[in-house]
């Protein structure tokens, strides 16, 4: 602890995190601020009060009073789904003293009746509905740091865990914090217990191309007979790849190598010095773009099928607009997992970029530099605080509890640094500005994009709780992009929706071939079905195959060659 860097780094990750609270309440503010026009240009008429104030305080003492009612006479005041009531799947207040003991029963009610207050508070300010999300994320962030079960001295279960160790669980908390102040982040999952190639990201393979940004990895077939058109998977450039192929048994990359396809995968680089001057243009041209031709070429094939995922899959769908502007027909198919086009909707993380913070980002890294992606990891974790920053504070700073083993954590830690120059582009044209959809209004890679251009058969996949992509906004792509397209709704969330193997037998899905009306009404007339969309994608594919050869003896070709097994060097690398 004697390095300075060391000591500026771990100073800076604390404050951060005990002030979370405080900067919460300030963010909120400024937001308040501004829907009122007190910051910068006034509100016509100038500054007015964007809540009504008639009922207000009625509103608020109605369940006060009941509250307080219920506690002198000893009865209970409302629960469950009243003002006092914690929503369904909160695990804050599992503990039995939260409702047994008198004391913590009226910490807990009394936070959740305020919570409820400020909620309402806030749905009843006056302002148009940008700046009344807005409102409504910062107030939630401030009511999520100040939940009682947050602090040691009024957290019933931390108390008796530190009699019941004679304080050895404190000691062990304070040991978790050190060690996470010294990386910089909170530590969520046993990192020890995974180990890229070892026990992820096992599906057998070799990399067969390699520049400053990807690296390409072609599987090793698992059939004697394999389909004649190979299969490029374009994963998110912010996360790492092995999502897809987490584990035998739950990896989407195993599955489609078994069912024939020939599988080749993108495994995006995090950004380092040499890098940090790559553009939007540069991910297309050194990813996709250049994977496509290898692909062809090692196939010996025109065309090849094309899937993205996430931001991989806009990526994509960006590529596939620069192929249709250049009259190059080079994809069969194409498949968009989870995938945004038109950013009108984009549910909390577009609350967080705004003009003055794209434009501060344009101010620092814009023309070179890197968005580490602890950063990343944490804007993400804010969606749902409750669940991936504060519950992990909790047990491991207070509590001293060892952090869990699993895949999906580990993969959600492991994360990945942009580009400066490329992440503002995205952050611009899609989240800001919302231009991909637009004929004509961005140039890419030297040519201007109308995505309706690419005549592709599409296959449209979203997840019906996704809090990353709403499936509404998925479910537009239908008429942006693509020929003949079907629309998927998987159930779960943003990953869980997308990672569910067949075998499993888990959740359910929704098919419906009519896409000519909006979302709710698709909604209204889809089946659903139960199990993995896994084979509903298989067999869609498989409308549209070629033919079978012989599976490849070896993998790449005379022009390109196996540079190492898979998963590869770029992969391996720690952008935490």
């Amino acid at each position: 602890m004697d390095n300075p860097s060391l000591q500026g780094s771990s100073s800076a990750y604390l404050e951060s995190l005990m002030r979370v609270g405080e900067q919460a309440a300030k963010q909120f503010d400024e937001a308040l601020a501004a829907a009122m026009g007190i910051e910068g240009k006034p509100s016509e008429g100038g500054p007015r009060w964007p809540f009504s104030v008639a009922g207000l305080q009625d509103h608020y003492w109605s369940p006060v009073l009941e509250f307080w009612r219920g506690f002198f006479n000893d009865k209970p005041a409302a629960d469950g789904n009243g003002a006092a009531g914690a929503s369904r799947g909160d695990r804050r207040f599992k503990d039995d003293a939260w409702s047994h003991s008198p004391y913590y029963d009226l910490l807990r009610k009394s936070y959740l009746s305020s919570s409820r207050q400020l909620a309402d508070f806030v749905d009843q300010a006056q302002v148009d509905d940008r700046s009344r999300l807005q409102l409504r994320f910062y107030a939630r962030q401030f009511i999520d740091a100040m939940s009682p079960s947050n602090f040691p001295a009024t957290n019933p279960d931390v108390i008796r865990t530190a009699i019941r160790t004679r304080s050895a669980s404190l000691a062990s908390g304070m040991r978790n914090l050190i060690e996470d102040l010294q990386k910089g982040r909170i530590t969520r999952v046993d990192e020890t217990a995974f180990e890229v190639g070892r026990n992820l990201a096992v599906t057998p393979g070799t990399v067969i191309f390699e520049n400053e940004l990807i690296q390409l990895i072609q599987y090793t077939p698992q059939t004697g007979e394999v389909e004649k058109t190979p299969l490029l998977i374009v994963p998110p450039c912010i996360n790492k790849y092995y999502l897809l192929d987490l584990g035998a048994g739950n990896s989407f990359v195993e599955y489609a190598v078994a069912q024939g396809h020939q599988v080749i995968l993108i495994s995006w680089r995090s950004a380092v010095a040499e890098t940090q001057y790559l553009t939007w243009d540069d991910y297309l041209t050194l990813g996709p773009l250049k994977a496509i031709d290898v692909v062809r070429d090692i196939a010996n094939v025109d065309k090849i099928h094309a899937l993205g995922f996430c931001v991989g899959g806009t990526i994509l769908s960006c590529v596939a607009g620069v192929l249709a502007a250049r009259g190059e027909d080079k994809l069969t198919t194409m498949t968009l997992l989870t995938t945004m086009v038109d950013f009108a909707d984009t549910g909390e993380i577009g609350l967080l970029i705004d003009q003055p913070a794209v434009a501060l980002r344009e101010a620092t890294i814009g023309n070179g530099g890197i968005l580490p992606g602890k950063e990343l990891a944490f804007t993400f974790g804010t969606l749902r605080a409750n669940d991936l920053i504060w519950r992990y504070v909790v047990d491991s700073y207070m509590k001293g509890v060892p952090p869990e083993a699993f895949d999906l954590l580990y993969w959600d830690s492991d994360g990945v640094s942009l580009p400066g120059p490329m992440y503002c582009w995205y952050a611009r044209n899609t989240y800001l500005e919302n231009k991909l959809k637009e004929p004509g209004a961005t140039t890419q890679c030297g040519v201007s994009i109308d995505l309706s251009k690419a005549k592709v058969p599409l296959y449209l996949l979203a997840s019906r709780e996704d809090h990353i992509v709403p499936w509404q906004s998925a479910y537009l792509s239908k008429g942006l992009i693509g020929a003949d397209p079907r629309f998927v709704l998987a159930a779960s969330g943003h990953v869980a929706g997308v990672i569910n193997p067949p075998a499993r037998k888990k959740r359910s899905y929704w098919t419906h071939d009519d896409l000519s009306g909006d979302a709710m009404g698709w909604l209204q007339a889809a089946e659903e079905r139960p199990g993995s969309w896994w084979p509903d994608w298989d067999a869609w594919m498989k409308r549209y195959s070629s033919g079978t050869v012989a599976a490849p003896v070896r993998p790449g070709n005379e022009r390109y060659q196996a540079i190492e097994d898979a998963p590869g060097r770029y992969v391996k690398q720690k952008s935490n």
